[in-house]
């Protein structure tokens, strides 16, 4: 048994300091106050955390590992390893690589290799086509997260733009149906637009006015309605946008919801004027907008109205960022630095912790109806998160320290030069210890395949 003392839990709302000890791959007690001397007396190691925050480790519904076919820009390895070292100890992992996972066995393919080398938990999507129905019915909903649809243009060329189809998705996936929402139409009109006034030189700043706010609400909106209409659980990734919000229904328990959203870390964390320092280095799709909408999204996040906040990490090379604008692919990458970035944030006055907890922890696990993780609960997996949350440090590409090195294969991250409050001290998944800031990533630990309770 493992002891960690003189904790400072943060778990389901409540904080305070306790201890919580681990029983092979489940936490098997929590209390609050001192630990009792027959719990201590019994531990076959003690961790002291000295008023660490100890909090269940992050779900992660939105990532691109590259693998297969992309491995130049990051693999399963190099980016669970960097997830651990962020505290995130489960990801859902999307279906754009190459080739694209929009069949049962090349998706069985992608859960085996994560199986030999994903050193944190994992699940993968499905991904839709306009003629791919067959394979989705056949989903298993106890161990597939979902089905991505790209309604918007999308590495791996899978726009999905057939009525006929969406509304067959919507009405007979047995999971949860995942969108990308940006209306391709006017993304293209804008672009044109933009072509005209610059050739072949629009400037980065462009991006938000290319991949518009408008763009986004009509293809939301479009989801949202096909839910409505046909059925079936949507859940609409990274919202970027104030208008979207009103989509979305907050009086309801996040289980009872059949129409949810997330946001992403960059969106909460950068504005349309940050484009002149960072430039193709926050070039995301849907794109970075104005500091309202940002700010809209930071309320959403406090009031309930955003269900989850996730990431949506997606490395590409330094090199290809480096481009001009017209040129360099949408994406960054964001498991390692996304919950320090939320904490800090939270330091700040933005969020509390419990709503960081509540919004990256608690709620994935719920939306997604994710068995026996996601809390600090006897008998739950011990998927844990040990957080120092007075501990300056600044992301540089160049800093090699243990806990501070960037483990992205891409080498880069677009919170480079940004000083960060919190700093993850320690990640156990599964009960073992993953990732300890002084001896870095244990990279013989595997996580495991993540089982969820069907039903649509």
């Amino acid at each position: 048994m493992i002891l960690i003392d003189d904790a400072l839990i943060c778990n389901e709302g409540k904080s305070y300091r306790g201890w919580l000890t681990i029983d092979g791959e489940r936490i098997g007690a929590i209390g609050e106050g001192e630990c009792p001397a027959e719990i201590r007396d019994s531990a076959a190691e003690i961790c002291e955390v000295r008023g660490a925050l100890v909090m269940p480790g992050v779900i992660d519904d939105q990532v691109h590992f590259r693998e297969p076919g992309l491995t130049e820009k990051a693999e399963i390895s190099t980016e669970s390893q960097a997830a651990a070292a962020g505290g995130v100890t489960s990801y859902m992992e999307m279906p754009n690589t190459r080739p694209p996972a929009t069949t049962l066995e090349l998706l069985e393919e992608k859960y085996a290799r994560a199986a030999e080398v994903s050193v944190v938990n994992y699940s993968f999507y499905l991904g839709a086509t306009n003629d791919n129905i067959a394979e989705i019915e056949r989903i298993d909903p106890e161990r597939i997260c979902g089905v991505k649809v790209f309604m918007g243009s999308s590495t791996g060329n899978m726009l999905v733009d057939n009525e006929n189809t969406l509304a067959d998705i919507f009405r007979l996936s047995p999971a949860l149906v995942a969108t990308h929402c940006e209306d391709e139409a006017t993304v293209r009109a804008n672009l044109a637009s933009a072509r005209r006034a610059f050739g072949d030189n629009v400037p980065v700043a462009m991006h938000p006015v290319i991949r518009s706010a408008e763009a986004c609400y009509r293809s939301t909106a479009h989801a949202v309605e096909l839910a409505h209409k046909y059925g079936g659980r949507l859940h609409v990734l990274h919202l970027s946008t104030a208008r979207e919000l009103a989509l979305f229904d907050s009086g309801k328990p996040l289980e009872e919801k059949r129409v949810t959203n997330e946001v992403c870390v960059h969106h909460l964390w950068f504005g349309e004027g940050d484009y002149a320092d960072k430039g193709n280095f926050i070039k995301w799709n849907p794109s970075v907008k104005s500091a309202a909408d940002r700010d809209s999204l930071r309320a959403a996040v406090r009031s309930g109205l955003a269900d989850i906040v996730a990431t949506d990490h997606a490395p590409h090379l330094l090199a290809e960022k480096q481009k001009p604008y017209l040129e360099a692919p949408s994406g960054g990458p964001l498991v390692q630095h996304s919950l320090p970035a939320m904490l800090t944030l939270a330091a700040d006055g933005v969020f509390t912790v419990p709503q960081v907890v509540e919004r990256m922890c608690h709620a994935p696990a719920r939306l997604f109806r994710i068995r026996e993780r996601g809390f600090l609960r006897p008998g739950y997996f011990a998927d844990i998160a040990i957080v120092d949350l007075n501990s300056p440090w600044t992301v540089t590409r160049e800093n090699d320290a243990l806990g501070e090195r960037i483990l992205y294969k891409c080498g880069w991250s677009p919170f480079e030069g940004s000083t960060l409050s919190a700093k993850v001290r320690a990640t156990f998944v599964n009960g073992r210890k993953v990732y300890a800031a002084e001896t870095g990533v244990d990279t013989a630990v595997r996580g495991q395949r993540l089982v969820f309770d069907a039903g649509r």
